[in-house]
């Protein structure tokens, strides 16, 4: 099966945190940015290419099921992917894990999803551009018989 994920790492700052001092529940958003950024900047294009050909990629829905929490200075692993992909939107599946320092092991923090409309600088939905679509396509994963 051929990789279409994508993982990068991301040390917790002290901003990240609350006053319990562990991440603050919306910042799992943030994080998912960051690993979408990352999985679309390596394997496709920038953002800034994208915008430059009239598509922005708005958030339309999101979820997130917290299983852990993280904390201050750990080193989270955000796996993102490209799991669905239509004509005027897209959608990304994520795994935050927690790196461990002592064993291979990674612990499962949070896991969710992102929906996308592709949309024009003047806010209505627009296909995806025919020069982006392949790069898309092929991020999605092999479907098995």
């Amino acid at each position: 099966m051929k990789k279409t994920g994508h993982r990068t790492s991301y040390r917790v700052i002290y901003g990240d945190t609350d006053a319990a001092a562990v991440v603050y529940n919306a910042n799992y958003l943030r994080f998912f940015e960051i690993g979408r950024t990352e999985l679309i900047r390596e394997k496709v294009c920038s953002y800034r290419e994208i915008e430059a050909l009239g598509i922005l990629l708005p958030v339309t829905e999101c979820f997130i099921r917290y299983k852990a929490f993280a904390c201050y200075d750990d080193l989270l692993i955000i796996e993102t992917k490209l799991v669905e992909l239509k004509k005027v939107s897209c959608k990304f599946s994520y795994r935050i894990l927690r790196a461990n320092s002592d064993s291979d092991k990674e612990q499962l923090i949070a896991k969710g999803y992102t929906v996308h409309a592709a949309v024009g600088r003047d806010g209505k939905l627009t296909p995806f551009p025919p020069e982006l679509v392949p790069r898309l396509q092929s991020l999605l994963p092999v479907e098995e018989n």
